[in-house]
């Protein structure tokens, strides 16, 4: 299996104070008691669990994890008996199986999955639960295509997602000291090619792949700028409404007045239901690539 391997990096505190406009996101603040388990969380297999947020939102879908072999059948008990049409999906993670990843994000799509990068945090109080977003999470690697999933994307101030190549994961951790064969070479190169038309047909652009492909193994991930973001049109909207809308249309939602984004990135979420529909090849029970990131340490607390 093929990954993404980075060294570990210094992260700075990054507060979406704008995002607290609307009640559903908040700072990282709130969830810094559980940023330790969060980090750790991030580096186990993804799971799945929906997160009620109170009786104006209709709640999400909270998806924790690296994506593995068994990630889509995980997925596909977690959905069994919900109505998920249209939900929000809300990203926490260092990436995974290229296949698998793929797999997944053709199974988002079509459900017509909204898609987010967010910690969910739940608080407890006598007046009842209160669910909320915190924005300072990682989406790394091959969860920037998960990302890309979504009919409406949406990237909040403080979150980060980041990118790098795929490699051979048994071979990650000393990639230029390990010794590959043509059969590895053909491995990664068939999985860039499935990476690519995927891509395309989720809306990105060549540039999320140009940006990923770029990015050597023993290399620090690069994180997406919000120029880049629209560039690669992992981003369809500046609006957390449109990814996170109150189900009361009478509450209405106050400050980010943002500017729209540009209509050849919105185009990506009217995509045909051939699109949406489209099916993919069972996963080779061989060797197949693999995007995962190392997850970067919690920043201190000041």
């Amino acid at each position: 299996m093929t990954r993404l391997k980075s060294s570990a990096t210094n992260t700075s505190t990054l507060i979406a104070a704008a995002l607290l406009a609307i009640g559903l996101f908040t700072s990282l603040h709130p969830a810094a008691a559980h940023a330790g388990t969060v980090l750790e969380e991030r580096k186990q297999p993804m799971k799945f669990s929906w997160v009620a947020c109170g009786p104006n939102c209709r709640g999400w879908v909270n998806a924790v994890g690296i994506v593995t072999a068994d990630t889509p059948k995980d997925f596909e008990d977690f959905a069994q008996g919900r109505s998920l049409g249209g939900a929000t999906l809300v990203l926490d993670s260092s990436g995974g199986s290229v296949n698998d990843a793929i797999t997944l994000g053709r199974r988002f799509r079509s459900l017509g999955l909204r898609t987010t990068v967010g910690i969910s945090v739940v608080t407890h109080s006598p007046q009842g639960d209160r669910a909320s977003v915190a924005s300072g999470a990682y989406c790394e690697s091959m969860c920037a295509y998960l990302l890309l999933a979504g009919l409406s994307r949406y990237v909040p101030p403080g979150a980060h997602v980041r990118v790098h190549q795929i490699w051979m994961g048994d071979r990650a951790d000393d990639a230029k000291a390990a010794s590959y064969t043509a059969q590895d070479l053909t491995i990664v190169e068939r999985d860039i090619g499935r990476l690519a038309k995927y891509t395309f047909d989720m809306g990105g652009a060549g540039d999320l792949l140009s940006l990923s492909l770029n990015v050597a193994p023993w290399e620090d991930l690069h994180e997406l700028t919000p120029a880049e973001l629209r560039l690669t049109n992992l981003v369809t909207t500046d609006q957390i409404a449109d990814v996170l809308p109150r189900t009361d249309p009478s509450d209405k939602v106050v400050g980010l007045k943002s500017k729209p984004i540009q209509d050849r990135f919105a185009s990506a979420e009217s995509e045909t239901d051939a699109t949406a529909k489209a099916t993919t090849r069972t996963v080779e029970a061989t060797k197949t690539a693999e995007a995962t990131a190392a997850v970067a340490p919690a920043p201190a607390e000041k």
